[in-house]
């Protein structure tokens, strides 16, 4: 890829920073130590003691979702159905960091990289619950609290494919060629140009980097909701293609319910599109171990 991947930072936050705002900010933790966990593309993540994380903004398009996250992941206490981290200290931008960030409450659990089908399996129902009741938040108490409709224009098809098409091409050579030829197949044949858009509140970014299992491979925690929006469920949906082997995702949608063919289209769309763009930064972090899990999440999406 170039200087200018989507995921790099338009700043960098230290641990040393991170702990000067932290502690000054909030003195009921200045006993606690400050570690990094690492990043996404948009907030860099730290360990404060064993009991809490914080995030920090680390692009400009971030700071306005970050607010919007805290103001509404307290009101969805009585809708999820799987355990998130809750907002529990509200920071405030200094000169040091002219930015708010967040700390949560610390959830237990790991990635889900690596697990059988028979593990996956076990949250096809979990997951199905969880969106159901996710997806059917009121839109009206979403929009007052700032909740923006989908600013990635997912229904449309020909642009998505547009992008897939030039991922693609920076994956040649530095993917097998079985997989290169799997998802060139899959685009050559994607006909439809457009879904019909639809609006549901979304969790807006779920993948297995914003997933979290426990030694069993259960789900324990869905992480990261800096994406929620308004938009069309397939953007949610995607996990039951990229995450869930085809056998488990019956399951998934008698907990969910049935949904029609245009949207298994897009979430099938968007469960190649997001873990392709995973790939692309693990390729360029090094990091193979997720560079193989999104991988598999492909294979998984193009199974039948």
């Amino acid at each position: 890829m170039t200087d200018e991947n989507p995921w790099d930072a338009e700043w960098a936050v230290s641990e040393s920073l991170a702990e000067r705002l932290i502690h000054g900010q909030f003195p009921q933790l200045s006993g606690e130590p400050v570690r990094i966990l690492g990043h996404g593309w948009d907030n860099t993540v730290f360990l404060v003691g064993k009991k809490y994380v914080f995030r920090f903004p680390r692009r400009s398009i971030a700071v306005a979702l970050l607010e919007t996250e805290g103001r509404m992941l307290p009101k969805l206490a009585k809708t999820v159905s799987v355990p998130y981290s809750k907002p529990l200290f509200f920071g405030e931008g200094t000169s040091e960091y002219p930015h708010p960030f967040l700390g949560y409450d610390y959830l237990p659990g790991s990635y889900p990289v690596g697990l059988t089908d028979d593990q996956r399996t076990r949250s096809a129902r979990t997951l199905g619950t969880f969106l159901k009741d996710l997806h059917a938040f009121p839109l009206h108490t979403a929009r007052e609290n700032g909740v923006r409709r989908d600013h990635r224009n997912l229904t449309n098809l020909a642009s998505r494919k547009e992008k897939m098409t030039g991922y693609l091409a920076g994956l040649n050579g530095r993917i097998r060629e079985e997989d290169y030829r799997l998802i060139a197949n899959y685009l050559e044949g994607l006909a439809a140009d457009r879904v019909q858009p639809k609006e549901v509140f979304l969790h807006g970014d779920l993948h297995f980097k914003n997933m979290l299992v426990d030694d069993r491979g259960q789900i324990t925690g869905v992480i990261d909701w800096g994406d929620i929006n308004i938009g069309h469920p397939a953007c949610d949906l995607n996990i039951a293609y990229c995450f869930l082997p085809p056998a488990a995702r019956t399951a998934f949608f008698q907990a969910y319910g049935e949904i029609d063919e245009e949207t298994k289209l897009l979430a099938r769309l968007i469960a190649v599109f997001i873990p392709m763009m995973i790939l692309l930064q693990a390729i360029d972090d090094q990091d193979e171990i997720i560079a193989e899990e999104a991988i598999q999440n492909i294979r998984r999406a193009l199974a039948d």
